[in-house]
């Protein structure tokens, strides 16, 4: 919404839950926000405030197999991988970085800004690396105000999103050792 001005905050009217078909994991988000496909066959959905063809604020989250385990010690690897991704985009500004490791969990946060063809958009994008699974959360704003306003509710998907005891087991380190 390009030169929209908003006052206020965006409030909630209700909260739903997705949950994973193959129950991997699961988010909430607003309850009256519009569901979309994601685009690439991605397995997942998006979620986003306002209707339209193709909504550029949204939260989006899906999930890919992988060919491999990944492993704590992979996080070099895999940092160089987003960081290389990243220096793609147009205009990129990297506001936020942290990466961290629980057991052989790895998690990668990037927050940005960059050039979508003259407009500047603002992400927030999570990529969990969980045993042989990626699953990647993104928050976009189609301008760093829309992602500011909407942003309390982009980061409630964010604080609800969770995995299921199956997936923190298989990335205990001290379980995986008998493997």
């Amino acid at each position: 919404m390009t030169g929209t001005v908003r006052t206020g905050r965006p409030r909630f009217t209700g909260v739903t839950t997705y949950k994973d078909p193959l129950g991997r994991f699961s988010f909430r988000y607003p309850s009256d926000w519009n569901e979309f496909e994601l685009a690439d066959d991605r397995e997942g959905v998006m979620y986003a405030p306002e209707g339209g063809e193709s909504p550029q604020t949204y939260f989006a989250a899906w999930i890919t197999k992988l060919d491999e385990r990944v492993v704590a010690e992979d996080l070099p690897t895999l940092r160089e991988g987003i960081d290389a991704g990243l220096g793609q985009l147009t205009g990129c500004e990297i506001e936020t970085e942290k990466d961290d490791v629980h057991g052989n969990l790895v998690k990668l946060e990037r927050v940005y800004r960059f050039d979508d063809g003259g407009t500047v958009r603002q992400r927030r994008v999570w990529t969990l690396y969980v045993d042989t699974w990626r699953i990647v959360l993104v928050w976009q704003g189609s301008t760093p105000e829309e992602y500011a306003y909407w942003l309390p509710m982009g980061n409630y998907a964010f604080a609800t999103f969770d995995l299921p005891e199956a997936l923190w087991f298989a990335t205990d380190r001290d379980l995986r050792a008998f493997d």
